[in-house]
């Protein structure tokens, strides 16, 4: 009896200590390679079109100048420009995807490799918003920052979250910044895996920042619903500006190689 007990706890331990490994299987769910030619899949992606957000020199359009596939990659263009908008000129366009009421995904693990731009005044990122935007606003929704760089800070990339309760424009938002020499000269993958207690933020295999489930309700955890996710290129800013924009610099070129989503 007494052996039988003992091997009834070795095998519990076992097994407590396989059972996180297991439930970290996910198989792959959805993924996007842009391995075709001419411009994105609309059945997977939305333009935003406009000015649309922190007052930005962009334009944002849908046209393949600013938004194709080249080479295996989604290529997200900045350029000057003189575009006809509302009886006025816009100088500078670029392209924003989403993939909002195309696929939208609660919990699991994301995988987005890319090549960012790096000059003054750009500000490309890969980031969610909670399917309920349209009905509750920002940042009730939350928000998943998986990457942002600013092109006046070159050898940095930023990992936040925003939410009602921690966000940046209470300056109670949560994140990390990594340094990291000249992140733009080549790819690397950002990778977001979420469950029901935290977020990692990984970069190239690496967790850089977690932000923890804290079971005070949706205010500080809005991530039990699905998010959709966000591909873009912006000019100037309210943070990409601060220091200008060097638009001799232009054309500037996000590159996107692939999307994959686990669960």
């Amino acid at each position: 009896m007494l052996y039988l007990h003992v091997f009834l706890a070795l095998w519990l331990t076992v097994i407590s200590w396989l059972s996180p490994a297991l439930v970290k299987k996910r198989k792959l769910v959805w993924r996007e390679e842009f391995n075709t030619t001419g411009q994105p899949n609309a059945q997977d992606w939305v333009y935003e079109t406009g000015y649309i957000r922190n007052n930005e020199m962009q334009y944002y359009t849908n046209r393949p100048e600013n938004a194709h596939l080249e080479n295996g990659n989604l290529v997200i263009e900045a350029r000057l420009d003189s575009l006809p908008v509302n009886g006025q000129v816009a100088p500078v366009t670029s392209a924003s995807l989403t993939t909002q009421g195309k696929h939208e995904w609660q919990y699991g693990r994301i995988e987005v490799r890319t090549k960012i731009p790096s000059a003054r005044g750009t500000w490309p990122a890969i980031w969610f918003l909670g399917k309920n935007h349209p009905q509750v606003g920002w940042p009730a929704c939350g928000e998943l920052d998986l990457m942002e760089h600013v092109g006046f800070d070159p050898d940095t990339l930023h990992f936040n979250i925003h939410t009602k309760a921690y966000n940046h424009s209470q300056h109670t938002n949560k994140g990390q910044k990594v340094g990291l020499n000249n992140p733009a000269a080549d790819y690397h993958i950002y990778t977001l895996d979420w469950t029901k207690e935290k977020v990692d933020f990984i970069l190239d295999g690496k967790t850089v920042f977690t932000f923890r489930n804290e079971g005070t309700g949706p205010d500080a955890w809005p991530y039990d619903q699905p998010f959709y996710l966000i591909l873009n290129l912006a000019i100037g800013g309210a943070w990409g500006g601060q220091k200008g924009v060097d638009v001799q610099a232009l054309p500037q070129k996000f590159y996107i190689d692939y999307v994959r989503v686990y669960q």
